[in-house]
């Protein structure tokens, strides 16, 4: 019979197993059924809430650095390209230097005053060689278009007529006749 507790008549209380020794205590319920689950093998997934965390949190990471290194990549392109560039026009620049640097010399003067525009010096003969159609044969050099005036814009137009609006006419517009004088002739 089990023993009576102190809490009250009728009522009995846990049952204590008692193990090989009196006074020791057995192992409760539930430390035997986590030993009994070590002992049995898995059913399913081990796929734990921190592992489906964790998982999150390294594609949160990934995805971030992605966007980072695709930036950093970018700008290595743009990097490149700029000196790329800056190289292009120092290049440019020198070209150009070269150009000045020849204009200042008095022989490329005239080689390019003679090639452009068939001058020759004093005491010198210069021939054209012309084809029976009166036209110069081979190259001869011609001097540039001079610019065309651009098309006046629509602003210019208004303009213009903001300022003839302030002027006084020239000559006075013809009367126009009275109505009833047009309405006559019409009806004879």
């Amino acid at each position: 019979m089990a023993p009576t507790s102190k809490r009250g008549p009728g009522r009995t209380s846990k049952k204590v197993a008692t193990g090989s020794r009196p006074g020791s205590i057995r192992s409760t319920p539930s430390k035997a059924r986590a030993k009994a689950k070590a002992r049995r093998p898995a059913r399913g997934s081990q796929f734990t809430t921190r592992a489906a965390v964790l998982v999150g949190v390294v594609l949160l990471l990934i995805a971030s650095y992605t966007s980072s290194l695709h930036a950093w990549f970018d700008q290595r392109g743009e990097i490149q390209d700029t000196r790329a560039e800056i190289a292009m026009r120092k290049d440019a620049i020198a070209e150009l230097k070269d150009d000045k640097a020849r204009w200042n010399d008095r022989a490329f003067v005239e080689q390019q005053a003679r090639e452009r525009f068939g001058w020759v010096l004093p005491g010198e003969v210069g021939y054209r060689v012309i084809g029976s159609d009166g036209k110069v044969q081979g190259e001869a050099p011609t001097l540039d278009e001079p610019p065309v005036a651009a098309p006046k814009q629509w602003y210019d137009k208004l303009w213009g007529s903001v300022v003839e609006s302030g002027k006084t006419p020239k000559k006075k517009a013809a009367e126009a006749p009275a109505p009833d004088t047009v309405l006559k002739k019409q009806k004879d």
